[in-house]
Formats: structure tokens, sequence, C-alpha cells
């Protein structure tokens, strides 16, 4: 594994980290609006992430097979689909303004619950950029490496409101900012570690390259359907998380076509 690419999979948790220092510089509870906002362009992020960086490669990979190409897209869309619906009932987690907790039953401190909850969602994205190096890595796959850092650039894009919006109500709850910040940027270390593990497994990863990139799309959406979108359009100022959506699409799409 080259230097290039170990150092492009930390590029993600480097955005959760950033995100989760605005403890250190904000004071306060976030604003809703704000947190609408970043909800939005975290959204529209992933949902650009899926389709340029995941799906439309997963689709390429298996022109070979002519009419029938959209079966491996189609598959591996749906078994991530279902591997998030099932993280989601065996992890005990508790999303952000919900008082009522997921998963198994089993008591565990408020902060934990919601750490688990953004890591859990982050295994997808983690995965994501682990498949795209692994594929960059084959060299006969049509991933470039700047392809596969323009997903890695955008995820970390991302989740740098993503770390905020961990930490900041963390501290609005009497946590320390040494303690938001570390659970803010804790939550984020899944992802070089999926995508690293993901890589180690090139020999099993490459074969099967358009199941795992539709995989890592079809988890990634159900993280956006699931906790962003509703979360973003909740109440007032869903108008703020529509327009953030819009810009988070269009950043990553871009980043997508220009760089990959």
């Amino acid at each position: 594994m080259s230097m290039k690419i170990f150092s492009g999979v930390w590029i993600p948790f480097v955005g959760t980290m950033f995100g989760a220092g605005c403890v250190f510089f904000m004071r306060g509870k976030m604003k809703p609006g704000i947190e609408k906002a970043l909800n939005g362009f975290a959204a529209g992020v992933m949902v650009a992430a899926s389709v340029w960086s995941l799906l439309i490669p997963a689709l390429e990979q298996s022109e070979a097979m002519g009419k029938w190409s959209f079966i491996p897209a189609a598959v591996g869309f749906w078994f991530g689909v279902l591997f998030l619906l099932l993280l989601d009932h065996v992890i005990p987690h508790l999303h952000r303004n919900s008082e009522e907790a997921e998963g198994p039953r089993i008591h565990l401190q408020k902060t934990t619950m919601l750490v688990l909850a953004v890591t859990l969602h982050n295994i997808p994205e983690g995965m994501a950029v682990g498949v795209v190096y692994a594929g960059c890595m084959a060299g006969d796959s049509g991933i470039t490496l700047m392809g596969a850092m323009a997903l890695a650039i955008g995820i970390a894009i991302q989740n740098f409101p993503e770390g905020a919006i961990i930490s900041l109500p963390l501290r609005s709850e009497g946590v320390s900012k040494t303690r938001a910040f570390t659970y803010g940027a804790l939550s984020g270390i899944v992802e070089p570690i999926s995508a690293l593990l993901t890589i180690l497994a090139s020999s099993f990863v490459i074969p099967l390259l358009p199941y795992l990139l539709s995989f890592a799309a079809g988890a990634m959406l159900y993280v956006v359907v699931e906790e962003l979108v509703p979360e973003m359009a909740e109440g007032e100022h869903s108008d703020v998380g529509t327009i953030l959506f819009a810009a988070g699409f269009t950043i990553m799409m871009i980043l997508d076509v220009a760089l990959g």
C-alpha cells in the first residue's frame, strides 16, 4: 500500500476532527437553523457521492454483462441497505433530538449512545473510501487515484459538520470541551479503520468491486433517508436544509467530475 493511499484514507477522519474542534471556538448550543443546514449539506454530499463515485462506477464495471449490467449494482445496493438496517437493530444508539434509544435495551450514558449512532453510520463511508482505493490499486478498474481522493475529500467535507453536530450539543449538556472534542473526533475513527480493513482484503474486494461499490452506496443512502433528511426537514428552517442539500450535492458532483 502506497503512502498516498494510506494517507488518503485518513482524510475523512481529519474532517471529523476539525468539525469536533469547533467546540473550542463556539459557545452555547447550536441553533436549529444551523444544525438543519449542516445536516442538509452532509446529505447532499452523501447522495452525490453515492451516485457519481459509487453507483455509476459499479455500472461501468459491469458493462460486459450487457443488458444485465444492472444486477451487481442492484444486488449490492440492497445488501448495503439491509446491512445498515441490521446494524440499526443490533447496536444500541441514540439519534440527535431524540429521547428514545434504538437497538437493544442496554443502560448506557446518553453521550455514549449519541456517539454510537454517528459511529454506526460512519461505517459505510469508511468502506466506500476503502473500496475505491482498492479499485485504484487494482489498476484496471477504471478508478483513478484522484477519483478516490475526490470521494475522500467529499466525505471529509460532510464530516466537518458531523463532528460539530456531535461535539457542540455535548458541550451544551455540561461535558467539558476536551471530552466533547474527543467524543466528536472518535465518532469518525471507524472510517479509516474500516477503509484500511477493506483495502487489506483487496484480494477479495477486487472480484466483487461492482457489488461492493453499490453496497457502500446503499448503506450511505440509508443513512441519508433514515436520519439526515428527517432531521433536516423537521420543524422550521427546512428551506435552509434544502438549499444546503443542493449545495452539498453540487460540490461533491464537481469534485468527482473535476478530479475523477
